[in-house]
């Protein structure tokens, strides 16, 4: 069996008014590497827009779960802007996935809801 070490994040920005929405995805094993270099752009994208309002699609279909410094950098990421997140849609088809919804819950001040697939998950983003 051959190891799959493909790793790291892909975004999308888009704005319209004070709402900002990112897509994410997430391919492996997340590193710090990886937040050191998304962070700058999800920090350019809110700071670009006063008391923004953002909706976040992240797919984690092909994700398997992040380093612990990887997982450090995503909960400062929560503290510092979790305030700015009114809806959170994450999709795929991994248990984690709920939890990760639960968790991300108590540092986020908007919903967050996952899904099975894409559609329902950017159909209730829009809603």
């Amino acid at each position: 069996m051959i190891k799959n070490d493909r790793h790291g994040l892909s975004i999308g920005v888009s704005r319209s008014g004070t709402d900002v929405f990112l897509t994410l995805k997430c391919v492996g094993k997340l590193t710090h590497e990886d937040y050191q270099t998304i962070t700058p752009i999800i920090e350019s994208a809110l700071a670009a827009v006063k008391e923004p309002k953002v909706k976040l699609l992240f797919d984690g279909t092909e994700m398997e779960g992040w380093t612990l410094r990887a997982a450090w950098d995503d909960f400062k990421i929560g503290l510092k802007h979790g305030n700015e997140f009114e809806k959170i849609a994450i999709y795929g088809n991994k248990n984690w996935q709920q939890m990760a919804a639960k968790i991300g819950s108590w540092f986020v001040s908007g919903k967050i809801k996952s899904f099975e697939t894409a559609d329902d998950a950017l159909s209730w983003l829009k809603a």
